[in-house]
C-alpha cells in the first residue's frame, strides 16, 4: 500500500454546467439557447430527454452548496447561461438571471469553496445562432462584449475563470446530427473552431483590459489523443487527422499561434491578420479535461473506426502534453469522471466501485504527472450530480451523487463517500500498483462512457 498525497493547497472540487443541471429554462427571464431548440426537436435527444427541470439547481443551489460542504469541496465549477444574462446574447442584461450568479457565488464564497467559472459550455443564445451562431464572426464579437461584462460585474469575486468548455462540444453540433445546433456538415469544422478561439482570445483581451486583480483566466480543452490498433496507414491517416482536429489544433493555435498545416489542407475557412495573435496571448492556466482516449482500428467490413479506452494514464499524458508547448504553465483538471450503470440498492444505497476504481487510477497517474514536475494545482470531479447528459439525455449517470429525477432527491454513492475522505486527506492510499503501462485495473464490462466525439 502507497500513500500518495497531492501539494499543500492543492484545490479539490467538482464540476458542473448550466443547462445541464439548472432547469428553468423559461424562467425569470431566460431566453433560449441551441440546447433549449434542440432537445425540443424530436429525435434528437435520447428518449426525447430536455433539460426544461433537469436537476432544478436554480431553486435548489442553497441545498446543492450544502452537500458540496459536506463532501468537503474546496472549490466548484460552474458554468454562466449567457442567454439567462442576455435573454438574446445582446442588450441590457437580465436582472433576474444575474441575481441568481450572484446569490449562488456569495453562498459559495459563504461556504469556504473557490468559485471557478466558465464562460461558455455550448449553450449558445438561439438568438445568436439565428444570426449564423459560430459561422458568423460577429459571434466573437458579441461574446467577447458578454463576458467584459460578467468580468466587470464579478471583479474581486471569482478568481478563476475559464472562457470556454471543450470547444469540440460546440464543434460536433456543426458537423454532425448529434449536438446543437445539429448542422450536420464537417465542412464547417475548421470556420467553427476558429471563430471560437478567437472568442477566446477576444475575451482574454477584455480580462487584462479589465485590470482584474489576482485573477486568473485560462481556457479548457479536451484531451482526446488517438491511437492506432494495428497501425496500417488507413488507421495512422485517420489517427493523425482527428488528432489534429480534435486536439493537437487546438493546443497549436493557444501555445504557438498557427494551425498544423494538415488543417490548412484539409478545410476552408477564414483567418484575418492579428486573429493568431488574439488566441494565442499568455493565459494564466490550462484546464485540461480527461476521460480517456480513443484506440481506432479496422472493422470486418475494413471501414477506420475509433472506440473508446479507459486508460489511465491518458491523465499523465495529458498533462505532459500540455507541458510540452509550455513546461512552466499552471494545470487544473476541469473533468474527470466516468458513466456508470449506477442503481440504487434495496438498501438505499449504491455501490460504484467501478467508478472508484476509475477515479483512483486516474487520479494516481496524476499524481505521478505532479511528481515529475507538472504544476497541477486542482482536480474537479465530472459530475457532482448526475445530470442531462447532453444527447444521452438522463441515460448516463456521472455523478458523485445519485439524483431521483422524480423527486430531485441527492443521494450520496459510494464515490461520493470514498472522494470526501480523499478531500480530507489530500490524497489516498493505493491499495494496488498501476500496471506498468498505466493501464491500471480492467473495470466492469457493464461500464457505459460516451463516445462523445
Amino acid at each position: 500500500m502507497k500513500r500518495l498525497t497531492f501539494p499543500t493547497g492543492f484545490l479539490w472540487g467538482a464540476a458542473t454546467a448550466a443547462y445541464q443541471i439548472e432547469g428553468a429554462w423559461d424562467q425569470d427571464g431566460r431566453g433560449p439557447s441551441i440546447w433549449d431548440t434542440f432537445s425540443h426537436a424530436p429525435g434528437r435527444v435520447y428518449e426525447n430527454h430536455n433539460g426544461d427541470i433537469a436537476c432544478d439547481h436554480y431553486h435548489r443551489f442553497q441545498e446543492d452548496i450544502e452537500q458540496m460542504k459536506k463532501l468537503g469541496l474546496t472549490t466548484y465549477r460552474f458554468s454562466f447561461s449567457w442567454s439567462r444574462i442576455f435573454p438574446t446574447g445582446v442588450g441590457k442584461p437580465n436582472p433576474a438571471g444575474l441575481r441568481f450568479y450572484h446569490e449562488l457565488v456569495d453562498a459559495l464564497l459563504n461556504a469556504g469553496i473557490e468559485p471557478n467559472a466558465t464562460l461558455y459550455h455550448w449553450d449558445l443564445p438561439q438568438a445568436l445562432e439565428d444570426q449564423g451562431g459560430w459561422l458568423n464572426r460577429e459571434t466573437a464579437v458579441r461574446f467577447a462584449e458578454y463576458a467584459a461584462f460578467l468580468f466587470r460585474e464579478f471583479k474581486g469575486k471569482i478568481k478563476l475563470w475559464s472562457t470556454l468548455n471543450e470547444p469540440n462540444g460546440t464543434v460536433v453540433g456543426y458537423v454532425t446530427p448529434a449536438f446543437a445546433p445539429g448542422k450536420n456538415d464537417p465542412s464547417l469544422h475548421m470556420q467553427v473552431v476558429h471563430h471560437l478561439l478567437l472568442a477566446h482570445g477576444m475575451a482574454v483581451r477584455e480580462f487584462r483590459n479589465a485590470g482584474m486583480g489576482n485573477a486568473n483566466i485560462g481556457i479548457v480543452i479536451d484531451q482526446w489523443q488517438r491511437v492506432c490498433e494495428t497501425g496500417t496507414p488507413a488507421e495512422r491517416e485517420f489517427a493523425a487527422n482527428e488528432t489534429d482536429a480534435y486536439y493537437i489544433g487546438y493546443l497549436d493555435a493557444i501555445f504557438l499561434g498557427k494551425y498544423p498545416q494538415s488543417l490548412h489542407d484539409r478545410f476552408s475557412f477564414e483567418v484575418r491578420p492579428g486573429d493568431m495573435e488574439l488566441i494565442s496571448q499568455p493565459l494564466d492556466f490550462q484546464g485540461v479535461n480527461c476521460y480517456g482516449r480513443y484506440v481506432v482500428y479496422t472493422d470486418e467490413k475494413g471501414n477506420v473506426c475509433s472506440r473508446f479506452d479507459r486508460y489511465p494514464r491518458a491523465m499523465y499524458d495529458a498533462v505532459q502534453k500540455i507541458r510540452e508547448y509550455r513546461p512552466d504553465v499552471p494545470i487544473y483538471v476541469t473533468e474527470n469522471g466516468t458513466a456508470c450503470p449506477d442503481v440504487l440498492g434495496k438498501d438505499g444505497h449504491l455501490h460504484d466501485q467501478d467508478r472508484i476504481a476509475y477515479l483512483r487510477d486516474y487520479l494516481a497517474e496524476l499524481h505521478r504527472a505532479v511528481q515529475d514536475g507538472a504544476d497541477v494545482r486542482g482536480y474537479y470531479c465530472w459530475s457532482l450530480m448526475d445530470n442531462f447528459e447532453w444527447g444521452a439525455g438522463y441515460s448516463m449517470r456521472f455523478g458523485l451523487q445519485y439524483v431521483d429525477y422524480e423527486t430531485q432527491e441527492r443521494i450520496w454513492k459510494d464515490s461520493a463517500y470514498w472522494y470526501q475522505t480523499v478531500i480530507a486527506a489530500n490524497g489516498f492510499d493505493l491499495e494496488e500498483p498501476l500496471d506498468a503501462s498505466g493501464g491500471g485495473i480492467q473495470y466492469a464490462a457493464t461500464l457505459v462512457q460516451p463516445e462523445k466525439f
